[in-house]
């Protein structure tokens, strides 16, 4: 029997990080940031924000459009830094894990 909340058997998301203002070093931008893990980090831009970031706006006078910009490196340097220091923390997914039932013979 699966603890899964899905007939397909997926585990539900148990992550439960809660996303922090993170301001931008460079322009003082505020996003809203998550971290999962070193590697894997979710990003919540506004229009305000991006707007005000320093380097969307570089990118866009060079011709670029917002939705096609990868991000700003600033800002990850930003965020880096506010999870090395503790003020965004790195919360990783716990799933729920059960024991097989005995199979007996």
């Amino acid at each position: 029997m699966s603890s899964s909340p899905y007939a397909d058997g997926r585990l539900a998301d148990e992550r439960r990080a809660v996303a922090r203002e993170v301001r931008c070093a460079r322009c003082a931008t505020v996003v809203l940031a998550a971290k999962f893990s070193p590697q894997q980090t979710s990003v919540q831009w506004t229009a305000d924000a991006v707007r005000a970031c320093a380097e969307f706006a570089a990118r866009v006078a060079g011709g670029q459009q917002t939705a096609l910009i990868d991000g700003c490196a600033s800002l990850r340097a930003s965020i880096d830094a506010a999870a090395r220091d503790g003020r965004l923390p790195v919360v990783s997914p716990v799933p729920e894990i059960t024991a097989p039932e005995a199979v007996t013979r």
